[in-house]
């Protein structure tokens, strides 16, 4: 709760009405600078956080402080510690058959084979599952000689009289290509296998090709891309992917023309539709918060043991590590900064406030779809975020702008 925060919906939306409601909030080193410009920047600033904030809540913190339980060594020993008692004391009053020494066992409990699997033209069922046992010719003994013929019997013969029907299948891909040869709908079928085919044989191809040069490699290189590849492939995710692509295209100047550049193939299909459901992701957000905290009105059942424990304790905790001390530690901070330190962007003021909203913002949203997926303390999630969203927002955030303009003023900003 302490180290995530929301820097998406509620900042975005105090600063776009703060840009356009309080006087002074412009930067002087910008000629003609407007509220436009002013809520412009306060925007750019909070992308940056986010992005900032993604990363670790995403990288550290999803492996780390929102993992599921399962995921703790203590907790799994816990788990089997609690199963090997269950197990010894299911143990004690009954007794594995077979294990415990008795030999209760009959003959009549042995499996016996109901003779020889029936081929075509026989019938299916075992001569031993059969009501009429009196219509039942009884089986010859069959003794095997050396040279694997039956001694009584003599050499056994497959019957050939029906056994290939049973024993070739049809193939279903000449079917396929028979009923779909003709026509286009034959010819695009035809096709799609062609390069199916062609495909899994370049692919095939190419794997060996790596697998040659992979086993040319020194042991040493090898065990160092082994545990590059392990280490890549748990570490990173979904989001962990796309913020490292965001880089490099802001990193690349072809790139970014490509995907920016006004009148483009790429900008008017992927980036415009990009930006466009970016646009609702504030509204989404907010709808979202609504759910959550509708979620509060209802009498949820405690599905954690520890949740009816220390429920309103971390309550309590969660509210003041996250909206009380931080604001108490990153306040005179921020303003010493402000104050000494000679970095232009502290020139600018929505930066400052954009500072002070972001110390003492409510806790991300996030966190209670994580608490849903890892059915872990539900209940008391809906409570934080109806008592921060709801009860704390009002006076945090009046006491907050109140401290920014204080340290803008100090500072001489």
């Amino acid at each position: 709760m302490s180290v995530f925060g929301n820097s998406n919906s509620l900042p975005i939306s105090l600063v776009i009405s703060l840009s356009q409601t309080l006087k002074g909030l412009s930067w002087d080193r910008i000629q003609g600078d407007h509220s436009g410009l002013v809520s412009s920047r306060g925007i750019l600033y909070l992308l940056i956080f986010q992005q900032l904030g993604q990363m670790v809540r995403w990288s550290w913190g999803f492996h780390i402080l929102l993992a599921k339980k399962e995921q703790y060594e203590e907790y799994r020993d816990e788990c089997a510690e609690e199963g090997r008692y269950r197990d010894d004391s299911i143990s004690e009053g009954v007794l594995i058959p077979g294990l415990d020494g008795s030999t209760d066992s009959s003959d009549d409990e042995t499996y016996v084979p109901a003779g020889r699997t029936p081929v075509a033209g026989t019938s299916g069922a075992s001569p031993a599952d059969s009501d009429d046992e009196a219509d039942i010719p009884k089986k010859r003994s069959t003794t095997i000689n050396g040279d694997g013929n039956d001694a009584h019997n003599g050499p056994f013969v497959m019957p050939t009289n029906g056994l290939n029907d049973i024993l070739s299948f049809p193939r279903m891909r000449d079917l396929d290509e028979l009923e779909t040869s003709k026509g286009v709908r034959g010819f695009l079928t035809r096709s799609k296998s062609t390069l199916n085919k062609a495909f899994t044989q370049a692919k095939e191809k190419t794997r060996r090709l790596c697998r040659r040069a992979y086993l040319k490699l020194p042991q040493r290189l090898r065990l160092l891309l082994e545990k590059t590849i392990r280490f890549v492939s748990e570490f990173m995710n979904p989001p962990l992917w796309a913020m490292l692509l965001s880089i490099v295209v802001a990193s690349i100047p072809s790139l970014q023309g490509l995907f920016f550049e006004k009148g483009s193939f790429i900008k008017n299909s992927v980036t415009d539709a990009i930006t466009q459901s970016g646009s609702v992701a504030v509204p989404l957000i907010l709808v979202v918060l609504g759910a959550n905290l509708a979620n509060n009105t209802k009498d949820s059942e405690i599905k954690d043991s520890e949740e009816s424990q220390i429920g309103t304790r971390l309550l309590i905790a969660s509210l003041i590590s996250r909206m009380v001390l931080p604001t108490l530690i990153m306040a005179p901070i921020l303003a010493v900064i402000a104050k000494y330190i000679p970095i232009s962007i502290l020139d600018d003021p929505i930066f400052i406030v954009v500072c002070f909203l972001l110390t003492g913002a409510p806790s991300a949203l996030q966190l209670a779809q994580i608490c849903q997926i890892n059915e872990v303390y539900e209940g008391v999630m809906s409570r934080i975020l109806f008592q921060s969203y709801v009860v704390w927002i009002l006076p945090s955030t009046l006491v907050l702008v109140m401290l920014a303009l204080e340290t803008l003023e100090w500072a001489g900003v």
